[in-house]
């Protein structure tokens, strides 16, 4: 094992995961995080815990990670590199793990323009894919990135982070046939999982798969499909028509237009997506994106079948090197 987490242990024993997104408050407020928590409690394997999305000020995803442990959620922090320089990153690196955190997902992050700060300077001092390599060489290598070895001291031991890395993918993003090839460079430099953009063109997908099985990158890496519940047409539409990178068939805005009851019918949506998604080769799990809806999260698993969510037994962690 690399890091000992529990979505790790669930991926390596074979069970299809689930995993939930719980989106830290614009204040700070410590209820906020104990509410969605309180849904997403043993619904999901992991619950990733966003960095300040779509660049507007939220409570930070370690201190937003460590309630979320103490309500019984194991988090997945979040970490961009719009907002840190390689010594921020790899000391808030130190301070999750310390702090219990053993999941780690490496984002770019949005553009400061789209936030509530868009006069802010980004830093992106290295890329998501440098991020990620820079975590394994952290966890394997047991050295910083300027090659100290990661010790207090000289005759200190060594205490590593030992975190599951996980880096995200949009299959829909242009030109199409890098999308896959991008994937392959985040493998190469260490990433455990992936975690996909929201998914409504299916068929596009069952595409992006097929270039995913013909390099083999299935076998190297658990690819969690990311599944976002539409609540209303209006949603529907509002995502083909204002959200970059992603691909809404006019066909399911028609859908969702002719719907009696649109939140239902989203869910219906959400749920046949995560039974094809159940039985294609190369998917390991699903990740659960309710927006602003994480108490339909249980309403969703459970007809989905998912439920109860495996207990797989801890085992201590191996770091190679």
């Amino acid at each position: 094992m690399k890091s000992g987490s529990n979505l790790e242990r669930v991926l390596e024993a074979g069970q299809f995961a689930v995993t939930g997104e719980l989106g830290p408050p614009k204040s700070a407020s410590s209820k906020a995080i104990a509410k969605k928590a309180e849904h997403l409690k043993g619904m999901v394997d992991a619950a990733n815990i966003t960095d300040n999305q779509t660049a507007i000020v939220r409570m930070s995803s370690i201190a937003a990670g460590m309630l979320a442990l103490q309500e019984g959620v194991e988090p997945v922090i979040q970490m961009t590199c719009r907002d840190r320089n390689r010594i921020a990153m790899q000391s808030d690196i130190l301070g999750a793990h310390a702090l219990g955190m053993r999941n780690l997902l490496c984002l770019s992050g949005d553009h400061q323009k789209f936030g509530n700060h868009p006069t802010a300077k980004n830093v992106f001092d290295l890329d998501s894919i440098q991020l990620v390599q820079m975590v394994k060489e952290m966890r394997d290598e047991k050295k910083f990135l300027n090659g100290e070895e990661i010790r207090n001291t000289p005759k200190a031991p060594i205490v590593q982070p030992k975190m599951f890395i996980g880096a995200a993918a949009n299959p829909f993003g242009d030109p199409f046939q890098f999308r896959v090839v991008r994937l392959a460079k985040k493998v190469k430099a260490g990433a455990d999982f992936v975690q996909t953009q929201c998914i409504y063109d299916m068929e596009r997908f069952r595409e992006w798969m097929k270039q995913v099985r013909d390099r083999g990158l299935h076998e190297q890496v658990a690819i969690l499909a990311g599944v976002t519940p539409l609540k209303s047409a209006g949603m529907a539409r509002y995502m083909r028509d204002e959200v970059p990178g992603l691909s809404v068939p006019d066909a399911l805005v028609e859908r969702m237009k002719g719907a009696e009851k649109g939140a239902e019918e989203g869910i219906k949506i959400c749920l046949e997506q995560i039974e094809e998604f159940k039985e294609m080769e190369g998917v390991a799990g699903v990740h659960l994106m309710a927006i602003e809806w994480e108490h339909k999260v249980p309403e969703i698993v459970e007809r989905a079948g998912l439920l109860p969510r495996p207990q797989v037994e801890e085992k201590e962690p191996v770091a190679a090197g």
